[in-house]
């Protein structure tokens, strides 16, 4: 299959795309200033001319941008939606967009997190986003065209993103890489749709 990972040379991107490659798959990294192609998910033309320059695809897997820390006392409706642009509504629009263009029984495979189930200081943003993630996945489901399919992995802290934020989710459980990529390619080669896969006990 085709597949766009929107976000490969970060760090679940590292991962996944030499998995997929392994097994067969013609892979087009996409990011905003490195890869094989350029989008910005907070740009609705970057991904419409994204979705042209690469032609028809069998899938797309969005890992690409993470939600900010905030903090609920000085949180203003303005910092929340600036936060959503990518996470959110640029997810969104790859598959709002990717519907027009992308081959017949297409997958999408969007990334939430934790935060949505479980609350967490410093995070409001993370889990309104996540949660209005899982909706839209469930929803798109029901509608999408030409048998194409949508799913959503929510991440616990990631194993290789310990370092750089474990600090601030002390006594989190990381999920381990190798397990938190068989996700992903489980959403890219099943036949599943509207899921939202826990990567998380």
């Amino acid at each position: 299959m085709r597949i766009i990972v929107v976000g490969g040379g970060g760090t679940i991107g590292r991962r996944l795309v030499p998995a997929l490659r392994s097994r067969g798959h013609d892979v087009v990294v996409a990011a905003r200033t490195s890869g094989d192609v350029h989008v910005d998910l907070t740009s609705p033309a970057t991904v419409e001319a994204l979705y042209r320059e690469v032609g028809p695809v069998d899938g797309v897997v969005s890992v690409a941008a993470h939600g900010a820390l905030d903090e609920f006392g000085t949180l203003t409706s303005d910092a929340l939606r600036e936060n959503m642009r990518a996470k959110f509504f640029g997810q969104v629009d790859l598959v709002l967009t990717g519907q027009h263009h992308c081959a017949d029984g297409a997958s999408f495979t969007l990334t939430s997190g934790i935060f949505a189930d479980r609350p967490w200081p410093h995070v409001t943003g993370g889990g309104v986003i996540s949660g209005a993630l899982h909706s839209f996945t469930r929803s798109a489901a029901v509608e999408l065209p030409r048998g194409m399919r949508i799913n959503v992995v929510s991440p616990t802290l990631v194993g290789d993103s310990v370092d750089a934020f474990g600090e601030h989710f002390p006594g989190l459980r990381p999920v381990p890489m190798g397990e938190l990529v068989d996700h992903y390619l489980r959403c890219v080669e099943g036949t599943g749709t509207g899921q939202v896969i826990r990567a998380y006990r």
